[in-house]
């Protein structure tokens, strides 16, 4: 109900007042972040913490850290990521802001040369950022270096307004009510503005006093790091979303009846309906399966960490792939499924107090931010490609990419599946999704190799390769998932429910995906039949537990924000009072009446004389 000023300034009152009560707490990182989540407003904080920090911590020297990192911690400074351009932002190669050294003063000169060139869509740019990370062409010696990252302070700390030669503001509203626009997303142009040499992030390259460009000792394979620190959040975030949607939904459901009376008995609750069950069902399941996966893959950030300390690059290639693939995948399959939750709620999910239409709006930048999803699958599919190039020199693929190194046994397996039951046992879905997924890839690569040359056939081939991207991907989140039910869980039944939850998500991967596992030899179609029909029991299975699923999630029905969602099921006294806080009810006559309605209703209205 905010205008666009209100609700920004709205923000910034509640980010000072979380970071007010952060430092009087005494709070840990971890507690901090938590706290940040449940604010659940995007603000320029996100930015700060998620991306300015991690670049000057992952790409700045000692030295630069000592110098920036208090700063920014204390929020003495306020910092964002200005990488994206007007003209560019998935070709990162791209960029035309120019970072030109100028060795008679030992600066920098950052410029705009074109419009395109104008930094647009960082968050947090337009209004709060007091420095930003700026991505820009380093020349020097009349030679350009590509890309290299920068520190350069944007507004005066005394009065916030911005330094000579900086021109930056708000790039305007964005999808929904409040959503996402209580985000300052930005634009900024350059007028040669100078800069330090030493503001430049020099842990991986540097610019010599005399303007030479020297690479450091320091492995560009750091950079990994911190991409899958960022990747990693971003699919716990889609965890967090998904379940927010599905629990407003299953909540819903189980209150909602409709149709089904019997000789003037209680209507049928939404939720026994099979149809609402085939489409709802499979997004709990997949709600707890970004979960784990999301758990996993915080695991395989400090895996990765340590490799790098101890100078092992041997998994870096594939966790790249991996999270690449995860974000992709888990952020696609999220704002589909947030979506499909307002329709399973009927027209009162169209509400905006039903939680659903902001809660969508709000998420779906995510599957353009850090990565735009096409992008980043047909990356991992170039992965994909260059594993199975290696098998002939025989190099053993690794980590999640290591069932690769069976290709004899899954190009000629045959699915063992006789009876729907038989769809239950975790070694015949591993087995299933893994031919899948490696069938799709050869025939990708044979049909590359068929090219006049390998770009070419990767560009003709696209629409092939993104879907064996996608195959190995839910290949990982179903292997995943089957490992978290196989370990000890505490509780009486909870490993069975999760088990259940396990085959429905896999399950339901199969049916969705059925041409895939068909069109690759392996399964029958008949089997492909069973694995419907147990899909059908399974949801039978889920069904008495489903609200006690979804309240695991354990979301306080004013961090949830849906009136149908709420705990206590009291939906309908709810909406009713919900209806009359809207601004157009604050008066019983509208304004207008007297100028547009009464003339209409009296037949006064003055007609022009043509």
């Amino acid at each position: 109900m905010l205008s666009r000023k209100d609700l920004f300034k709205d923000t910034l009152r509640k980010a000072a007042h979380a970071w007010k009560r952060i430092v009087e707490l005494r709070l840990t990182e971890e507690e901090a972040g938590m706290l940040r989540l449940y604010v659940d407003q995007p603000g320029y904080v996100d930015l700060h913490w998620g991306m300015f920090v991690p670049a000057i911590k992952g790409q700045g020297t000692e030295e630069q850290q000592k110098k920036w990192l208090p700063m920014a911690y204390k929020f003495q400074i306020i910092g964002c990521y200005a990488q994206t351009e007007l003209g560019h932002g998935s070709n990162v190669q791209g960029l035309e802001t120019t970072a030109t050294f100028d060795p008679k003063t030992d600066e920098f000169v950052i410029h705009s040369p074109t419009l395109t060139s104008s930094k647009w869509w960082p968050g947090g740019l337009g209004k709060a950022s007091t420095h930003a990370v700026v991505y820009a062409r380093l020349i020097t010696e009349g030679k350009d270096y590509g890309i290299h990252g920068f520190i350069v302070q944007l507004r005066s700390l005394e009065d916030h307004s911005p330094l000579p030669g900086i021109t930056l503001g708000d790039i305007g509203g964005k999808f929904g009510s409040g959503a996402y626009n209580s985000m300052d997303n930005g634009v900024l142009r350059f007028d040669h503005v100078r800069i330090p040499r030493d503001q430049m992030l020099m842990r991986l390259s540097q610019v010599t006093r005399e303007g030479k460009y020297v690479h450091s000792d320091v492995p560009k394979q750091l950079l990994y790091g911190t991409m899958v620190f960022v990747r990693q959040t971003i699919v716990a975030d889609a965890s967090k979303a998904l379940s927010r949607a599905v629990c407003i939904a299953v909540r819903y459901s189980a209150i909602r009846k409709q149709f089904g009376s019997q000789d003037g008995g209680p209507e049928t609750k939404v939720l026994d309906y099979k149809t609402q069950q085939s489409r709802l069902f499979p997004l709990l399941a997949s709600a707890y399966a970004f979960r784990f996966v999301g758990d996993w893959l915080k695991w395989l950030y400090m895996d990765v960490t340590q490799k790098l300390e101890a100078k092992d690059y041997s998994t870096l290639q594939e966790a790249h792939a991996c999270t690449a693939g995860l974000k992709a995948v888990t952020t696609s399959a999220t704002a589909d499924a947030i979506e499909e939750c307002r329709k399973l709620c009927g027209g009162h999910g169209y509400l905006n107090s039903s939680g659903l239409p902001e809660l969508f709006a709000v998420y779906v930048p995510a599957c353009t931010y850090e990565g735009d999803n096409i992008v980043l699958l047909l990356q991992v599919a170039r992965i994909l490609m260059k594993t199975l190039s290696q098998l002939t020199s025989g190099k053993q693929p690794v980590g999640t990419m290591a069932y690769m190194g069976n290709v004899q046994y899954l190009m000629q397996c045959k699915c063992a599946v006789n009876t729907a039951e038989d769809w239950l046992n975790p070694v015949a879905i591993q087995e299933a999704f893994e031919a899948r997924a490696l069938r799709m890839a050869v025939n990708c690569a044979q049909n590359i190799g068929q090219a006049a040359n390998q770009e070419e056939g990767f560009y003709e081939r696209s629409p092939d390769l993104l879907e064996a991207a996608v195959a190995h991907i839910q290949l990982v989140i179903v292997t995943k998932f089957i490992s978290k039910v196989q370990q000890d869980i505490p509780g009486p039944g909870v490993k069975e429910q999760l088990q259940n939850l396990c085959n429905v998500y896999a399950l339901y991967i199969l049916h969705k995906h059925l041409g895939d596992f068909l069109a690759t030899g392996c399964i029958t179609p008949k089997q492909g039949a069973l694995a419907n029909e147990q899909l059908g029991k399974l949801y039978a299975q889920v069904r008495p537990n489903a609200v006690a699923l979804v309240d695991a999630f354990n979301y306080t029905d004013h961090y949830l924000g849906s009136v149908l969602g709420r705990y206590d099921g009291n939906v309908y006294p709810a909406l009713y009072e919900e209806a009359w806080k809207d601004p157009l009810n604050e008066t019983v006559v509208p304004e207008g009446y007297h100028e547009y309605l009464r003339p209409l209703l009296k037949q006064q209205l003055k007609l022009s004389r043509l």
